[in-house]
């Protein structure tokens, strides 16, 4: 077995080119910059001293380079994680306690060993059950809890922390007379600033940019003094080793909050990852390995006192429009944030709340997914509405509620439409032998003595009953003239021995009646499965064709002379 196989850095570092450094070491350089502020940021959302935050965007970042597939996907804190960090923790200990602190790390710990475990097992197809519209409706509503989450900082107000939307309302208009004006003003021109260089320059650190002008405004002009809160002291050096501690029953209390944040972190990771690599075509992601490094940047993340990470869209992109072709640009971001750690931490005891509050509301406006809840609205209102419902769900209920909605939402909706399939009459397109749908061919020919019709999806146990409904309508809707039936199977693609036993009594109803059975275009599998149970030779060996007009033809030609198995159950 090939070592790039367990270590995926091998598959590019052996044959590392000169001409793709200058790329990887400015994205390097424009993501670490990008991440001080941003991991401090986040850390606040999680309700954690900054300083975890910046924990968070170091040594996950290289572990992430030996085990991710992804050559750009940039692994730090991030938005959604840190708001149900905030939001799931909040039940055990108040933020920003020694407490909470301990059971966030114990948190990426816990994380870390369920995505390794999903890896390990090759479960990354279970990020499949969350569809586009239930991740669109989440994301938007969360962006919209985080950045109202942060109006007590953009007001320096003194207010709980929430991620309800009608407590963040309630609250806020209780303490809105406690506006700090400087600290909005601080807030405010900090937004307008970010954007202005965002839309001048994408490629200028707006942040960090108004991270600087705010440290030193604050520090010349001593508004700390003056009602504007600050940061602080950020301790220095690198973060200490060690296994947090936890007991059985702390342990047991995050399983679940740890499931959901294992399955949002590689939902995230994984479509950002993709949609790179689909750019790029130089190399593939898998996401069974996407899960492995994920698992191991915050399994072993959390020896260093790190909190879960993930993926994130907005640095992930930076990083690749800044020019990285390799995982070197974010062991070059993780070498900043270190250097930051070791000599620079006190240059931030001036920054305001109020700018971070500020380039949080900035980061999540982009999260905030308008384009398709229209699409879908004009072209799927059952999708629209599995939106609306994650949506609204999440914003009145909270997160962890707003996405368990949503993967019910996604799995009732994938069980729904394999309970009821597709199923289509199909008649004759005129000068041709084609069958097509009826309803959407009026040009085609339907024949009185003659039901054709095609059933798209497996027949197995859990829709074998609608087969049978549907059948007897379309049969009922004949009368009397109906004389064959014509099942063109060739997109049942599977048949378990339920769905058998309830073909078998269609068959032999259809024998009582004298009608003729015939199926077309069987597939392998299917038709394998109707020998085991012995409905082959039930139906009749001359009752299967490759098409429909030839069972047509078959049955013009001998069916009408009698049907020999109404016969035989007529001795």
């Amino acid at each position: 077995m090939q070592i790039k196989n367990y270590l995926p850095i091998f598959s590019w570092l052996p044959n590392y080119k000169k001409e793709d450094f200058k790329g990887d070491f400015w994205a390097g350089l424009t993501v670490g910059v990008m991440l001080i502020p941003q991991g401090m940021a986040y850390a606040m959302i999680a309700g954690l001293p900054p300083i975890y935050g910046l924990y968070a965007a170091f040594l996950p970042q290289v572990i992430y380079s030996l085990f991710g597939t992804s050559r750009q996907l940039s692994v730090a804190p991030a938005a959604m994680i840190s708001l149900l960090i905030g939001a799931g923790l909040s039940k055990f200990a108040g933020q920003g306690t020694e407490d909470f602190v301990k059971l966030a790390v114990l948190l990426a710990m816990i994380v870390g060993l369920i995505q390794l475990l999903f890896g390990l097992f090759r479960m990354g197809f279970l990020v499949n059950f969350l569809s586009q519209p239930v991740i669109s409706g989440y994301t938007s509503s969360a962006a919209i809890i985080i950045g109202l989450s942060q109006l007590r900082h953009l007001l320096g107000v003194n207010m709980p922390s929430s991620n309800l939307l009608h407590e963040i309302i309630i609250t806020t208009a209780k303490h809105i007379g406690e506006t700090h004006l400087i600290t909005v003003l601080i807030g405010v021109v900090s937004i307008v600033l970010i954007l202005a260089i965002k839309k001048f320059n994408k490629s200028l650190p707006g942040a960090i940019i108004i991270v600087i002008i705010g440290i030193a405004f604050v520090s010349i002009f001593h508004l700390d003094k003056s009602g504007v809160k600050i940061v602080g002291i950020i301790p220095g050096g690198l973060p200490k080793i060690g296994v947090p501690n936890a007991t059985q029953q702390e342990i047991v209390n995050l399983i679940p909050l740890a499931i959901l944040i294992s399955m949002v972190g590689f939902m995230e990771s994984i479509s950002i990852a993709k949609a790179i690599q689909m750019k790029k075509r130089t190399y593939k992601v898998s996401a069974n390995k996407e899960l492995i490094g994920l698992g191991f940047a915050n399994f072993l993340g959390s020896f260093f006192n790190s909190v879960p990470v993930s993926g994130g869209f907005a640095r992930t992109a930076v990083n690749e429009q800044a020019g990285a072709n390799t995982n070197l640009a974010s062991l070059i971001s993780a070498a900043l944030v270190g250097l930051t750690l070791l000599f620079f931490t006190p240059v931030f005891y001036f920054l305001p709340n109020a700018i971070l509050a500020a380039i949080i509301m900035v980061a999540v406006i982009n999260l905030i997914d308008v384009k398709t809840a229209v699409l879908l609205f004009k072209t799927n209102k059952k999708d629209f509405s599995m939106l609306l419902a994650t949506f609204l769900s999440t914003l009145i209920f909270g997160v962890q509620i707003g996405i368990m909605t949503g993967v019910v939402l996604s799995l009732g909706l994938v069980i729904h439409r394999s309970v009821y399939p597709h199923l289509a009459e199909l008649g004759k397109l005129p000068d041709s032998n084609y069958y097509r749908n009826l309803s959407r061919f009026p040009e085609a020919i339907e024949r009185s003595d003659a039901l054709i019709f095609r059933f798209d999806a497996e027949l197995y146990f859990a829709n074998i009953s609608y087969f049978q409904e549907r059948l007897e309508q379309m049969m009922s809707k004949k009368g009397k003239d109906l004389k064959v039936i014509i099942l063109n199977a060739q997109s049942i693609y599977a048949l378990d021995s339920s769905a058998a036993r309830g073909l078998e009594e269609i068959v032999e109803n259809c024998h009582h009646q004298g009608i003729e059975f015939y199926m077309t275009e069987v597939i392998g599998p299917v038709r394998d499965m109707l020998r085991k149970t012995g409905l082959f030779e039930k139906i009749g060996e001359d009752h299967f064709r490759m098409r429909v007009q030839d069972a047509l033809d078959y049955f013009d030609r001998h069916g009408k002379m009698g049907n020999s198995y109404a016969i035989q159950s007529n001795l």
